[in-house]
């Protein structure tokens, strides 16, 4: 039954992993995340946030519009996107998120429950 939760929830990406040139793998190996949940790649690792960041807000509030407090953010990518993916996601849930975290002893990542509200 745990195994069926954790299946439907979401680890949504903010952007996708490069590939090596080389042997074109990607250069970060995220698969130990898929315990927590399926992935959702929001935006291609190419995207920026441009001066006029008005339009890329509404395509994040887009992305997360089916977020929920079950569901895990994986931060990689531009930090100006990662920023406004988290405050988004805070507005939506009240303060109250997880993500995911890299663990560079253990190779793989570890959930982290935020409460931005909390005194």
């Amino acid at each position: 039954c745990i195994e069926s939760i954790k299946s439907m929830n979401k680890i949504y990406l903010v952007q996708d992993i490069p590939l090596d040139r080389e042997t074109g793998q990607p250069k970060i190996d995220i698969t130990p995340a898929i315990k927590y949940g399926e992935i959702k790649v929001m935006f291609p690792r190419l995207k920026q946030m441009q001066f006029s960041p008005g339009p890329l807000v509404m395509e994040i509030k887009n992305s997360l519009k089916d977020f929920t407090s079950d569901d895990y953010l994986l931060l990689y990518g531009d930090p100006a996107i990662i920023g406004v993916v988290c405050a988004v996601v805070s507005e939506m849930t009240n303060g109250k998120f997880k993500y995911l975290k890299y663990d560079r002893t253990q190779k793989g990542y570890y959930p982290i429950e935020l409460n931005i509200f909390q005194n």
